[in-house]
């Protein structure tokens, strides 16, 4: 670890801190319907949309109308984008003559698309078109990543109502978002990424000889309107396998501090719309605060494991110890232009999304490192996380933080003048049982079957760490993978597929009732008998059930990879 490191670090936390209250400022007039500046350019668009669609603007929905409309539109995303990937070679933008996926890869990506979740089972630039590229991967992910954020902002609105009977108008809240928040900035950062060397062409791959005499062939295409959606949505998805990690996806320093912002700019600022819409930014800042203290804890733990290098070269008696052997850290399957600190940055800003180098960079993480994005997973990416998911998922402990404490200390379990009743806690512990039901019940099924076990590359602790990471990844519907599973598989593609469901359309279903509930009720003004929400204890508390819900749902799994692994590392045993 170094000063420079520690240095980047803090820099990415200052950038990422000034963007919550203005980006979220600018969320809270969107979602609730006032003008911005970019209103008198887009209302008209937006009623246009309407107009087509027909969709009346001021009609609300129920929270169960809103959840059926949300499973429907995401319904028809898969059925669309299955059958573009299935027809590709009979449809035009295709100048490398891409065929027809196979129907279980086509399965498992529709289905990864349409979650926000964006795993890839294939070689994107030797697989897709350029069409199913554009129309088919880079739609979903603007309208996945909406999807997530109007989720959220429903429940928003159940804790902000009282006495309603509507959470929202899900077409409303999906175009507005796409139109006035995802749009906006995707074409400008997508311009920026082209001044900065990004590739956007619909051109065919070149083909060049190197100075050796050999062919090579250089993939290109629209690259930058993909790239900017990816990282912004927090999808994960890039156009080429590398991801991040390629040079045409992230050319330089500047433009991969820029990318790790975005991946944090809009889970970060949803905690100030989350305040503004409650009536009160402390509450945002309370949640983020907890979004911070946890993220800091993963980051220094990865820059930390990850700085001294592998203590296991010295088995091999190269040197006198792994320090001297390895002066920069442990840099196998890091981004080397970038260092130790932005790659721990990356592995911790990234456990929402594929979208940075980790998808090759976690399988030659240390133990202790690569069990960071596990866990941050687990628990339901709370660390800003996937847009509108990591605000989602830290309501639900939030919801539990109450209720507990209210137990313990003989006061009505309330959040934000809501009372939390038996129906509200089962509904939030039916959310949290679901991801821990779907990662170790798939993960127990991988590990027992020969189709599950013909997936990892290694055997041991780290084989079934490349498995767990897996259904981790799908369920929380992250999308990086440890590079040494074999997942193009059809039993891995379907099994993957079916935890992606799970993880987004299982999960959403309760939380959304939990939105319908509060807003029903009415809201009882703070007392004496009222438990703190905007102070430091309640960041203890919550930051604590956080933990003890972690540690009794998914500790078994987690000490059986990484922590065995750690302890075998250190004893001088290579797996």
């Amino acid at each position: 670890m170094t000063l420079n490191g520690w240095i980047q670090i803090a820099l990415f936390c200052v950038l990422v801190t000034a963007l919550v209250k203005p980006f979220g400022g600018y969320m809270t007039r969107v979602f609730s319907g006032e003008r911005t500046f970019l209103s008198p350019l887009l209302q008209p668009i937006e009623r246009v949309v309407y107009r087509i669609c027909g969709v009346e603007e001021a009609q609300e929905q129920h929270w169960a109308t809103y959840a059926v409309a949300m499973l429907f539109f995401s319904a028809a995303g898969f059925v669309i984008l299955y059958g573009l990937q299935r027809m590709q070679g009979f449809l035009p933008f295709n100048p490398q003559g891409q065929t027809a996926i196979e129907q279980s890869l086509a399965f498992n990506t529709s289905i990864s698309f349409v979650t926000n979740t964006n795993w890839q089972s294939y070689v994107p630039e030797t697989t897709m078109s350029y069409l199913t590229q554009m129309a088919g991967l880079t739609v979903h992910n603007f309208v996945s990543a909406a999807t997530g954020i109007v989720l959220a902002i429903a429940l928003v609105r159940g804790f902000a109502r009282r006495s309603a009977q509507t959470v929202g108008n899900f077409w409303v809240d999906l175009t507005r978002c796409v139109l006035y928040i995802l749009l906006p900035i995707s074409i400008v950062i997508a311009l920026f990424f082209v001044w900065q060397g990004v590739p956007q062409n619909l051109n065919a791959y070149t083909q060049v000889t190197t100075l050796e005499g050999a062919k090579q062939v250089i993939a290109q295409g629209p690259v930058a309107s993909q790239e900017v959606i990816k990282i912004i949505g927090t999808n994960g998805g890039g156009f080429f396998n590398a991801n991040s990690a390629h040079p045409y996806e992230n050319p330089n320093a500047l433009t991969n501090l820029v990318q790790m912002v975005m991946i944090f700019s809009i889970g970060a600022a949803l905690t100030n719309v989350f305040g503004r819409m409650v009536g009160n930014q402390r509450q945002g800042w309370a949640i983020f605060a907890v979004m911070g203290l946890l993220f800091l804890a993963g980051v220094t733990t990865v820059y930390s494991a990850e700085s001294p290098g592998n203590p296991a070269f010295a088995a091999f008696h190269v040197d006198q110890s792994p320090s001297d052997l390895q002066p920069g850290g442990n840099m196998e399957g890091k981004e080397v232009r970038f260092g130790i600190a932005n790659s721990s940055l990356f592995t911790t800003a990234t456990t929402d999304t594929s979208c940075g180098a980790v998808n090759n960079m976690h399988d030659s993480l240390m133990p202790l490192g690569g069990m960071v994005p596990i866990v941050n997973i687990m628990l339901g990416e709370i660390i800003s996380g996937g847009v509108g998911s990591g605000l989602y998922g830290m309501l639900i402990f939030a919801i539990l933080a109450v209720f507990i404490a209210g137990l313990m200390v003989g006061r009505t379990p309330e959040y934000l003048g809501k009372k939390i009743d038996a129906k509200e806690v089962k509904m939030a512990m039916l959310a949290v049982l679901v991801l821990s039901f779907s990662i170790l019940g798939f993960t127990a099924l991988a590990t027992v079957l020969p189709a599950g076990l013909a997936g990892p590359a290694n055997s041991g602790p780290h084989g079934f760490s490349e498995i767990l990471y897996a259904y981790t990844s799908s369920t929380g519907n992250n999308g990086s993978a440890f590079a040494g599973i074999s997942a193009n598989t059809p039993f891995y593609n379907t099994t993957l597929g079916l935890a992606m469901y799970i993880g987004r359309f299982v999960m959403v279903v309760p939380i959304m009732a939990i939105a319908g509930s509060l807003a029903a009720k009415k809201i009882v003004p703070a007392s004496a008998g009222t438990f703190p929400t905007d102070g430091g204890l309640f960041v203890g508390l919550l930051i604590g059930v956080i933990a003890i819900t972690g540690g009794l749902i998914y500790f078994p799994a987690i000490s059986l990879g990484p922590v065995v692994e750690h302890l075998a590392m250190n004893a001088g045993t290579l797996y």
